[in-house]
């Protein structure tokens, strides 16, 4: 027993002894050693910013739409009378595409009118007798309901007339039809669709950062599988607020396609020049360094490492706008950027322009 707390005293001397020494001796070292690695000049790239005017691309996937499109459905359920048009026709606005069967409200109609006429005959001569003290006032106001009773009826039945005769509710192109003569449709029954083809839209997204610099009227190109050449539209129409799951916003653009070169669904490749942006500072991206709260740079400032917080802009393949945070001749630096600390001592060994 009394060896093993011998042991147990040699044992703490000797970690109270490895203690003092690494205190004593090595720290000194480890500072001096650290204090020449701050005085030794760190030889890096710089790039001296400049304000240059610059142009932005965006490329995007599209999807071609039709201007205007819809199905074909009836209002009511009746029998297939007559189809008026050919499957892939043109069609105006306004033709009647298809008829049904509308033989009973035809004879309700006819039994409607000659009413109408017997009311009208009774009507007219109540109120000459009225005006003769002839009849009462009740009379001729019973004559005279009767007769409005008929003529509203007269209208209910025209009207589901009017709903046997589908018609073209725009001018376009009609599609395959579903439906045959004699066939006995429900409301729910899709005889065709239509699509308006004279002018196409052009629908794709594109990143948020954008958002602000896209607006109405801006041109767009874009390109199809189907074809060798390249098309140009107009930005008619953005949407109101940005996709949460996919950060990007919807862009609407229209195409005159009144020679029906493109038809609606096609895939499209969309570009898209942004506004030309003067007088704004652009980076390499190499220099941004990416962090939890924010970005930053590092700049050569008295032949130190300054580390500055940025805001940035629009980027493009090699470079980044920056916004806020760095004024026009600032040497920034692009190299060795990870094993920088603030206050070390720099040495610019190559500017870039």
């Amino acid at each position: 027993m009394k060896s093993f707390r011998i042991f147990i005293i040699v044992v703490v001397t000797i970690i109270i002894a490895i203690i003092v020494y690494n205190k004593i001796y090595r720290a000194p070292r480890i500072n001096k050693k650290s204090q020449a690695e701050m005085q030794k000049e760190l030889p890096v790239v710089g790039y001296i910013v400049k304000s240059e005017k610059i142009s932005s691309r965006i490329e995007a996937s599209g999807t071609l739409l039709s201007a205007e499109q819809v199905n074909l459905q009836s209002e009511i359920s009746e029998k297939v009378m007559k189809i008026n048009f050919k499957e892939g026709s043109y069609v105006i606005r306004g033709a009647i595409l298809v008829k049904l069967n509308d033989n009973e409200l035809q004879a309700q109609l006819k039994k409607l009118i000659i009413q109408k006429q017997m009311a009208e005959a009774t009507e007219q001569r109540l109120k000459q007798l009225l005006s003769m003290n002839g009849v009462g006032q009740q009379d001729y106001d019973n004559a005279l309901l009767q007769l409005n009773n008929i003529k509203a009826d007269i209208d209910i039945v025209q009207t589901q007339i009017e709903k046997t005769e589908i018609r073209a509710p725009f001018s376009g192109k009609i599609g395959l039809r579903n439906v045959s003569v004699g066939a006995y449709i429900l409301p729910s029954t899709v005889i065709s669709s239509i699509q308006q083809t004279d002018s196409l839209k052009v629908d794709f997204f594109i990143p948020e950062k954008y958002s602000q610099v896209v607006s109405e009227g801006d041109e767009v190109r874009f390109r199809v599988d189907a074809s060798n050449n390249e098309f140009t539209g107009k930005v008619y129409a953005i949407e109101s607020k940005i996709d949460e799951a996919s950060r990007s916003i919807q862009v609407r653009a229209i195409f005159n396609n009144t020679k029906a070169k493109l038809q609606p669904g096609t895939f499209a490749r969309v570009f898209l020049d942004l506004k030309d942006i003067p007088e704004t500072i652009m980076i390499p991206s190499q220099s941004i360094i990416p962090e939890a709260k924010g970005k930053k740079v590092v700049v050569c400032k008295n032949k130190k490492a300054l580390f500055k917080n940025v805001i940035t802009g629009i980027r493009n393949e090699s470079e980044v706008q920056i916004l806020e945070g760095l004024e026009v001749g600032d040497t920034i630096v692009t190299t060795g950027i990870l094993y920088l600390k603030p206050d070390m001592k720099l040495k610019i060994k190559k500017t870039l322009n």
